[in-house]
């Protein structure tokens, strides 16, 4: 078993236990943050310095999991998960209250959780990167098609090629199963699971593009701000180094 896959199953194993502890439930959606993109053709066409893809270290690899599973973000995304459910009253078998609310944020995080576990877990399996990558084009539609592109698929081999990713897919679905199927009232089912996972597909996609146009580096609305989203949005100054 490699060092990523033992590190998963280290960081998830405690959090996931106490989730399916926590009363009726421990997980609903969240998101898992990302990277920017190294595509070499397209920067070289514009006339910015050549950048190519270097395959992400284990080391890496854990370091990232451990932030998009129990980052400040994954706890920021369950608090206003937690809130729209709590407003909506969804279940409404949870009822109102603040007991209510912590209910509704640990499914929150329970979901974001299972959904980030499987997501790295396989694609350590499947020897694909599922990380997200700036895109390195110009214009909004271009950057716009990549970050939702970048949504189903992923990077596999060392010259980082492009494919159809079934861990990005299927984690989404991974996550909202797990709640439905365990700690959701009893009146969820596999339906369910499958209609939320469409929605934790969905924010896995919003946050694509708040990476691309918000948060992510050169060229995004906070560009000039100091926002610790992950260590892999520096990867523009690190791609095409040797780790």
């Amino acid at each position: 078993m490699s060092p990523l896959a033992l590190a998963v199953v280290a960081f998830s194993l405690a959090p996931l236990q106490t989730a399916a502890q926590s009363a009726a439930g421990a997980g609903t959606a969240s998101t898992t943050p990302a990277t920017p993109e190294a595509s070499s053709s397209a920067a070289s066409q514009a006339g910015e310095p050549v950048v190519t893809y270097v395959r992400p270290t284990e080391r890496m690899k854990i370091r990232n999991f451990a932030f998009d599973a129990f980052g400040p973000y994954a706890f920021a995304s369950a608090g206003i998960t937690g809130a729209i459910q709590q407003a909506e009253s969804r279940p409404p078998e949870w009822g109102q209250g603040w007991s209510a609310y912590g209910e509704r944020v640990a499914s929150s995080f329970g979901i974001s959780l299972v959904t980030t576990t499987t997501r790295y877990t396989l694609a350590e399996a499947f020897r694909e990167d599922t990380l997200y990558y700036r895109c390195d084009c110009k214009g909004i539609f271009p950057r716009l098609e990549h970050a939702m592109i970048s949504t189903v698929t992923a990077r596999r081999g060392d010259d980082g090629h492009r494919v159809l990713s079934f861990p990005a897919v299927a984690a989404p679905y991974a996550g909202t199963m797990a709640a439905t199927l365990s700690w959701y009232p009893s009146r969820f089912n596999p339906m369910d699971g499958f209609r939320m996972g469409n929605y934790n597909l969905l924010l896995q996609a919003a946050q694509n593009l708040a990476i691309e146009f918000i948060y992510g580096g050169p060229h995004t609305l906070l560009g000039k701000k100091h926002i610790p989203v992950v260590s892999k949005i520096a990867a523009d100054s690190t791609q095409g180094k040797t780790p």
